[in-house]
């Protein structure tokens, strides 16, 4: 006879673990079910390199909601997060380097080398990011109101986000109107002169996504940003141990609440009868049966390959099939015998302990995703890199660094060619361009592990390789995060829920759809 529980999670990535957790304080019994060896989804820590450990994707935090680090108490159950002092330090190939400091005064300070007009207008902009985002952040703490049949309270929600966005005075209410579909290139340029500074705040709005600087909507995605984080390029939160400690926090915060958590354990089917799910099959034949399934995969995944598409509509699976999930990211992780020294920095250890910016100018990231959109992967990328055992020696050995990249632009499907016989070629790529910062940089690598966007699909579970579950666009976005008629975290399929980042609000590991994910099924299940 099967076994039977309340709920069933499929996936324990860390929005699944946030919907978990609020499931089991409301008395449910969640079982948490993960295919890899351990838990996390996309914010683990390993060795890849005998006593080297590195946050395997992820390495920065989104930054968490601050609702799912109070009532999880994460630090309680060991979580130890580093903002270091420098936000991002932006790389300049003539030797120059530009030091976003969290202190607003010091951040324009560092400016003012490059402009005095531009150090002026930094904190304006900050300013208005800080006032826009915590309008925008009320906005994603909520589920997208139906459109259709508005309840009481998405009728209350909408009036109360209106009246924020009346509070905002008539500038800073214009600019959210207008912001949000631009291309982030003519935000910046309406602020900065100098390249650099462009280049690092315009890269805020197209990390991760299938969208150059001069894309429409990439302004949306800054925006959406700077409801975490007001910084316009954004700051830097790492976890001691790495982001593994993050998931392994809250893990045992679920287990505390009283759910079980099982690794090891994939799904291959979510059982689906009269149009109501009903439990799992795993890989191994076991049975699982549940009053609710709540798949903390993407929406593709769950619905196209772990759902008989047979209890779906053919509409709906059309439009399922359309929904864009285009992944341009690959990660490389470096093994170092020691510290590179990078050109702009002369010794500047402070400077390295925040997020690294390669990409000078808003035309060269233009030009690293123009390769992608003809399907071959940049040859002069932009990086985002850390070297996390500055701030956390644990991770490397006593003397010696790893190196966390991310490489931009990675496209999922290569033109002609494959990712297996690419593979060494990318990484060959990713060294080549940090050597024109850090001349002595190849030198010092031991090892590396290089993940392309196929290994995020293969072995992440991340349908595509996108890192966000999909594009992070204006038409895959709030009420239509998946689908519009479909972005209240439930499924055509009764019983069945999505709480991953495919789902309102899906940006980053912020915790922020497995939060509101909770509160919506938590209402059907007391029905």
């Amino acid at each position: 006879m099967a076994e039977t529980r309340d709920v069933i999670i499929v996936g324990g990535g860390h929005n699944g673990l946030v919907t978990a957790f609020y499931l089991a304080k409301a008395g449910l019994k969640p079982l948490v079910l993960e295919a890899r060896p351990q838990i996390g989804g996309a914010a683990v820590t390993e060795e890849f390199h005998p006593g080297y450990r590195c946050s395997t994707l992820s390495h920065s935090a989104g930054p968490l909601l601050p609702e799912v680090l109070r009532d999880m108490q994460l630090e309680r159950h060991g979580l130890k997060l580093i903002t270091p002092e420098a936000g991002v330090t932006a790389l300049s190939p003539d030797g120059r380097a530009l030091v976003l400091y969290n202190d607003i005064k010091r951040a324009a300070a560092e400016i003012g080398k490059f402009s005095q007009k531009d150090a002026e207008k930094y904190p304006e902009l900050q300013q208005s990011l800080e006032k826009i985002g915590r309008v925008i952040g009320e906005a994603l703490r909520l589920p997208p109101p139906n459109i259709d049949d508005p309840s009481r309270s998405d009728l209350w929600a909408m009036l109360q986000t209106g009246r924020s966005l009346r509070k905002l005075g008539k500038k800073d209410m214009y600019r959210v109107l207008r912001w949000g579909p631009m291309a982030v290139a003519d935000l910046v340029a309406e602020f900065f002169d100098t390249e650099l500074l462009r280049a690092v705040v315009a890269a805020r709005g197209i990390f991760g996504t299938a969208l150059g600087p001069w894309s429409a909507g990439s302004s949306l995605v800054l925006l959406i940003r700077a409801a975490g984080d007001s910084h316009p390029a954004g700051s830097a939160c790492f976890a001691v141990g790495g982001m593994g400690a993050v998931t392994q926090a809250m893990a045992s915060a679920v287990k505390e609440a009283g759910a079980e958590v099982r690794t090891g354990a994939e799904v291959k089917e979510v059982r689906v009868k009269d149009g109501a799910a009903n439990g799992v099959v795993l890989s191994n034949g076991e049975e699982i049966s549940a009053k609710a399934v709540i798949s903390n995969a993407d929406p593709r995944r769950t619905l196209l390959k772990l759902v008989d598409t047979t209890h779906l509509t053919p509409d709906f699976v059309m439009k399922l099939q359309n929904y864009r999930m285009h992944g341009t990211v690959a990660k490389m992780n470096l093994a170092l015998a020691g510290l590179p020294k990078f050109t702009a920095l002369s010794g500047n250890e402070e400077a390295l302990r925040g997020r690294i910016h390669i990409g000078p100018e808003i035309d060269y990231l233009e030009r690293a995703f123009d390769e992608s959109k003809y399907g071959n992967f940049s040859p002069q990328p932009y990086l985002e890199v850390a070297i996390p055992s500055l701030t956390d020696p644990s991770l490397a050995p006593a003397g010696k660094h790893v190196m966390s990249v991310y490489m931009q632009y990675a496209p999922f499907k290569l033109k002609g060619t494959d990712w297996n016989s690419q593979r060494d070629a990318l990484g060959n790529t990713v060294v080549k361009t940090l050597s024109e910062y850090a001349p002595g940089l190849p030198d010092l690598v031991e090892d590396g592990q290089i993940i392309t966007p196929e290994d995020l699909e293969d072995t992440y579970g991340l349908t595509g390789g996108h890192i966000f579950h999909g594009e992070l666009a204006l038409d895959q976005f709030f009420t239509m995060r998946p689908l519009l008629d479909w972005a209240r975290y439930r499924t055509p399929i009764q019983n069945l829920y999505l709480c991953g980042s495919g789902t309102h609000p899906g940006a980053g590991l912020t915790g922020g759809s497995g939060f509101n994910a909770a509160r919506e099924i938590l209402k059907d299940l007391r029905r």
